[in-house]
């Protein structure tokens, strides 16, 4: 990395430099320093986004590093890495703001459109504020917070986004989680990992409900000698933790394929601990560091949160990329429980973390069926919470309970998994419905393809 040309780069600009200008003298200094050569960035890529007025919607750079001489990027275009958002200095990036939000909205846009289904990255920046995002499947989450740059930091943080492109995480860590009980986080959790596994995903998920421990006795798991207590007291070796992973397998006689998934059971030693024993003897970012170790090995990482807010559910989202949120339209509880958890529970992590996340997903209607009058009724329980927080919180609930929403196009659409008997019954047999019955596999995939798969 050449120090001295992309702080000089910084020295070099003007005040209020519009993007053409940043553009000129930051962003080769820049994407030099991240490793991407002139060879491999395209200006102006077409994402195959559609068009807005009758113009393509482009993105400022894509960007991937060539592999051989044959597969040179500016030549073939294709299989983007990395997509740059470029703004000029004299637009206010800094979060929260108005224009942040909507070039976020716009890089999220890029990243899931037709021509960027192999991007891991994404971008934006005015050479002011920086922010670097992860692309997994459809989920874009923040990888960095939204950092203000200068000449005294733009070497560490540089230093900080190469390492995170260069290293990309193999799996993304999801915790199902509602403050509200009986909303069906455990039957979400082992049905959408059998689905993942449907879709050739390695999927690993924990039961970090000790007191309830549904998770683990619904697939039927014992615990061996090796105990995930004995983990996450260990402060500094993980050398122990293959023992308290169960690999849950059955064969599909159709087809004799093996299916299944990795378990990380409930663990008895942990169900009398106190609230205080377990904050003395574990810190909360213990589960993060563990399940941090695993990311290479799977694809997707679940973990089975229980209804309340402390150490076990604390350290679940704590340890996520992202929050996946069951509730139930007909219980008003649960509804506002997620409302809590969006504006309160998670930004308190997001503060301890100071990397961005996790980040809450919209909120889903789980296994119950629903009249027009009963969507109704829900839908106007939803507006009193958004307007409540609005009001009460400044907090904005719409994109996290009506994600389609706009001004110009007022979508109250809120993605729902229909009731079906045979989820609830497939517990008494230790397979997950989705792969014994066709209609739950098809629910399930329907959740899966909403929130995660492209």
């Amino acid at each position: 990395m050449n120090v001295q040309a992309i702080r000089q780069a910084l020295v070099s600009l003007p005040e209020n430099a519009s993007e053409s200008i940043v553009d000129t003298l930051f962003v080769p200094e820049f994407l030099s320093a991240l490793g991407f050569g002139p060879m491999e960035r395209v200006p102006q890529y077409s994402t195959g986004g559609g068009s807005r007025g009758g113009n393509t919607r482009v993105v400022d750079y894509a960007v991937r590093y060539n592999t051989t001489e044959d597969d040179t990027f500016v030549e073939t275009q294709k299989n983007p890495y990395l997509l740059l958002e470029l703004k000029g200095k004299d637009i206010n990036l800094s979060e929260g703001s108005r224009h942040y939000q909507s070039t976020v909205k716009q890089l999220k846009y890029y990243l899931n459109a037709e021509n960027c289904q192999s991007v891991q990255w994404g971008i934006i920046t005015n050479s002011v504020n920086l922010q670097l995002f992860r692309k997994h499947g459809k989920v874009v989450y923040p990888s960095t917070k939204c950092l203000e740059i200068n000449i005294d930091n733009i070497i560490e943080v540089v230093k900080k986004i190469r390492e995170k492109i260069e290293n990309t995480p193999r799996a993304l860590t999801v915790a199902i989680y509602n403050n509200k009980g009986g909303v069906g986080k455990t039957t979400t959790t082992v049905n959408l990992a059998a689905t993942l596994t449907l879709c050739k995903k390695k999927t690993l998920i924990v039961d970090f409900d000790p007191n309830q421990r549904d998770l683990t006795n619904s697939l039927g798991i014992k615990s061996g000698k090796e105990t995930f207590y004995s983990c996450l007291k260990t402060k500094n070796s993980d050398t122990n933790l293959r023992g308290v992973i169960h690999s849950h397998v059955m064969r599909n006689k159709r087809t004799n394929e093996s299916l299944g998934f990795d378990v990380i059971p409930a663990d008895e030693d942990l169900l009398d601990k106190s609230e205080r024993e377990l904050r003395q003897e574990i810190k909360v970012t213990r589960l993060y560091q563990i399940l941090n170790n695993l990311k290479s090995q799977y694809d997707y990482i679940l973990i089975d949160s229980p209804p309340n807010w402390r150490f076990f559910s604390v350290s679940a989202v704590y340890a996520a990329d992202v929050i996946l949120i069951p509730t139930k339209h007909n219980n008003i509880f649960s509804l506002e429980n997620a409302a809590t958890a969006i504006k309160q529970y998670i930004p308190e992590v997001q503060e301890k973390r100071q990397d961005g996340g996790p980040i809450a997903l919209p909120i889903f209607l789980n296994g119950e069926k629903i009249t027009e009058p009963q969507r109704e009724t829900a839908y106007q329980a939803i507006d009193s919470i958004l307007e409540k927080a609005k009001r009460e919180d400044k907090f904005d609930l719409t994109p996290y309970f009506y994600p389609r929403y706009t001004q110009s196009r007022r979508d109250r659409h809120i993605f729902d998994l229909p009731s079906y008997a045979h989820i609830a019954n497939a517990a008494f047999s230790r397979i997950p419905a989705a792969y014994k019955d066709r209609t739950a596999r098809e629910y399930y995939l329907s959740l899966a393809r909403e929130y995660f798969l492209q």
